[in-house]
């Protein structure tokens, strides 16, 4: 019994730091710096926002596992950054307390957006914040 007891301890210490090591080194496509694109979630379940992080264009994206609601549109198709300017990783959002409300950080000069996504066409915008 104390041996079974005494290996029961060493597996479960052994997969302990095997889970804790795999935490600090797990790198998925949200930490990827040279990713092109990235997606952000809402607090809506249904609903990310995609991220073109060179140029800063920006897109709806929702999806469905029942009916056929799924769709992607675009908040802004104006590219913010242009040529030599694009780089992976210049631009980023951030959530705010607000659901309906990001802020698009372009890293390299420090300008900033207003990112309002929605439902409804007429409410999806995004603004300079001076």
């Amino acid at each position: 019994m104390k041996h079974i007891l005494i290996t029961l301890v060493l597996s479960l210490s052994i997969y302990s730091l095997s889970l804790a090591q795999d935490n600090n080194t797990t790198i998925t496509g949200q930490d990827n710096p040279n990713a092109t694109y990235r997606l952000y979630p809402t607090t809506n379940v249904w609903t990310f926002l995609k991220l073109n992080t060179q140029d800063g264009r920006i897109w709806q994206v929702q999806y469905d596992v029942k009916d056929n609601n799924r769709f992607e549109v675009y908040l802004n198709l104006t590219p913010l950054a242009f040529g030599s300017e694009k780089k992976n990783g210049r631009f980023t959002l951030y959530p705010t307390q607000n659901i309906w409300t990001f802020i698009l950080l372009d890293t390299i000069n420090g300008k900033t957006w207003q990112v309002q996504w929605s439902q409804e066409s007429e409410k999806r915008f995004i603004i300079p914040i001076l």
